[in-house]
């Protein structure tokens, strides 16, 4: 192996579980809305070809960035646009010098089933004399490996030569550079069909593909970057959007300093309730992440026995032991908001906590066990209002929705649509590119990695959102915010220690200095 190949394989090994991603732009789109910009495009007067040709200006200027050493270049093509897109980087990388190996996946007699854009850009390869191959399984020998196979216009499971050769590309320990979107990851869903390339970067252009931060979609893309290829603020205005992606923007506009005359009484009152038997530790997270977060005061209501470890841990918060609905009903009435969840079990007692507090119409975050609860009664229907957040993961999504897990992941999107149609209120679909939706948009967050897979985590993100709510957000923009929050805490810890080992409680520092901006 050269030295530069056994670099570019540590390089690739080091970027093994995190996604970074370069600022991207608010809007999110389907691959039918990504289609409709593009041709709006054209129809302003910017050519198709002109359009295909800045998109590979824009991949390779990236690639040369990322890579300045690479010396050689393998293409992959299929025969509709995205082929295209290649066939451009493969006319520029020839131009700069590099050694070009282009294979073309399609019919023997590939150029007979090109057409619009994708032939003209065949016939500016051929103009220029770059070099090509039908694919027939042969090795890969550049450096970087460029993957222009499908783009966003599959249909169906990927299978014969292209299942082919992105098994082969996934077998190497080449770079390789996404054109639009890893080949064989459904734009719209972030499903792989089958078989997806896993790109080390992914340049997308024009419309930000929904698919590619969510579900496992992250898991293909690598590092994403954008190219809006100079398309017109009047194109975008005129196509309807999927979604919303939410940044750190976000958090000076609905996180506004606080006025000098603030005090804990104006800063908001949280309630958590939960902690049944042997799961104390559930609310001292949820109570910790809701102080870090801002709110004045928090109050914990749980079991008795939990009260003395609960201040021990977190001698900000009050502490109140309750045997029943009956007893929790007076703090109900001093708090702004109801975390309810965290730790409640299943049993009776925390059956009465959660009907209380159902009934009180202060508004909610509903998690872990109230939702475990909920789906077993089935007792949504008959409440009032609907001023809450639900935030089930794919599991809770599934038994609330009487349906698979894997329905739920197979389309993300449809899935936190159905779940605040049936339940009203805020839904927050969690998972890699978590969801919520408010009845009116969808958002989407970007942030968060692998070492959040670990207990508590759940818990400390409905002490984040009930906090928001506390300080005066919509229960919208809480959800949203929360999201990102958690997500972005967890970053920063895994950019410190790696995200292996990652612990709930390791977010509450990070949490305060990104609520406060810093």
């Amino acid at each position: 192996m050269s030295h530069w190949r056994y670099i570019m394989k540590l390089e690739k090994v080091s970027r093994e579980y995190v996604m970074p991603h370069s600022v991207l732009p608010a809007s999110l789109y389907t691959a039918e809305q990504t289609r409709a910009l593009d041709q709006t495009a054209i129809n302003s007067g910017v050519p198709g070809f002109k359009l295909m040709q800045r998109a590979g200006h824009a991949a390779f200027d990236r690639l040369r960035h990322r890579w300045p050493e690479a010396c050689s270049v393998t293409v992959l093509c299929g025969g509709g646009n995205n082929g295209g897109d290649g066939f451009v980087v493969a006319v520029l990388a020839q131009r700069l010098g590099m050694q070009v190996q282009l294979l073309c996946i399609g019919p023997e007699d590939f150029s007979s089933g090109l057409t619009g854009e994708a032939l003209q850009a065949w016939n500016w390869l051929l103009e220029e004399q770059v070099p090509y191959q039908h694919y027939a399984g042969q090795p890969f020998v550049g450096e970087l490996v460029i993957d222009a196979l499908l783009g966003t216009g599959i249909a169906g499971t990927v299978r014969g030569d292209f299942q082919r050769a992105i098994n082969q590309l996934n077998r190497t320990d080449t770079p390789v550079v996404a054109l639009d979107i890893p080949s064989g990851l459904c734009s719209d869903t972030g499903a792989v069909m089958g078989v997806a390339v896993r790109a080390d970067m992914t340049v997308t252009f024009i419309g930000v593909k929904r698919g590619l931060l969510t579900h496992q979609g992250p898991e293909y893309v690598g590092e994403l970057l954008f190219d809006s290829l100079r398309v017109s603020d009047d194109v975008y205005e005129s196509v309807e959007v999927a979604g919303f992606i939410t940044g750190a923007d976000d958090v000076s506009h609905l996180l506004p300093p606080r006025e000098e005359t603030a005090h804990k009484g104006s800063c908001g009152h949280v309630l958590v309730v939960g902690g049944d038997t042997g799961m104390g530790g559930a609310v001292i997270m949820a109570a910790q992440a809701a102080g870090r977060c801002g709110a004045g005061l928090v109050t914990v209501a749980t079991r008795t026995a939990h009260l003395a470890p609960l201040l021990t841990r977190c001698p900000e918060a009050m502490a109140v032991g309750v045997r029943s609905g009956a007893e929790l009903d007076r703090y109900i009435q001093r708090a702004d908001v109801l975390v309810v969840g965290p730790g409640l079990g299943k049993h009776a007692w925390g059956e009465q906590l959660l009907m209380a507090a159902l009934k009180s119409e202060k508004p909610l975050v509903l998690d872990a066990d109230a939702l475990n609860l909920l789906g077993q009664r089935g007792v949504f229907g008959q409440l009032k209002g609907g001023n809450w957040v639900v935030t089930p993961h794919p599991g809770e999504a599934a038994r609330l929705l009487d349906c698979s897990v894997a329905d739920v992941q197979a389309d993300r999107f449809a899935a936190v649509v159905a779940l605040q149609s049936a339940f009203g209120g805020v839904a927050l679909l969690k998972g890699p590119g978590s969801l919520s939706f408010d009845g009116d948009a969808i958002h989407l967050n970007p942030t968060g990695n692998p070492g959040m897979a670990s207990g508590g985590m759940g818990d400390v993100l409905s002490g984040v959102i009930g906090a928001l709510i506390a300080q005066g957000l919509s229960s919208g923009d809480a959800a949203r915010l929360g999201a990102w929050l958690h997500g972005a805490a967890a970053d920063r810890n895994a950019e410190q220690k790696g995200t292996r080992g990652m612990q709930a409680t390791d977010l509450l520092a990070q949490l305060r200095l990104l609520v406060n901006g810093l």
